[in-house]
């Protein structure tokens, strides 16, 4: 268990182990979130993308994407697309 001090300014300094937990580095933001009567330190960038992770499954599932092959076949598929419209007729 780490510990750390509150300053007069409100300030504190995250122990280094947590930091590297969460790979945080010098000028990262960090969220506080409240659970009940604790409150939870969590790496911005981290929160944002699990936030995009769970949105991209609700258009997945629109799209009927339900694998990573069928991933891969939509963006094979797109490719194909691409340089046909860019290079058909080109040869």
């Amino acid at each position: 268990m780490d510990m750390a001090r509150i300053s007069s300014k409100g300030q504190v300094t995250i122990p280094v182990d947590i930091r590297r937990k969460l790979g945080l580095k010098e000028g990262d933001k960090v969220v506080f979130l409240e659970k009940g009567s604790d409150v939870i330190l969590i790496n911005s960038n981290r929160l944002a993308f699990a936030e995009f992770q769970r949105e991209m499954m609700g258009e997945a599932e629109k799209a009927g994407v339900g694998s990573e092959q069928d991933v891969v076949d939509l963006v094979r598929e797109a490719r194909r697309k691409l340089w046909g419209e860019r290079y058909e007729g080109d040869v």
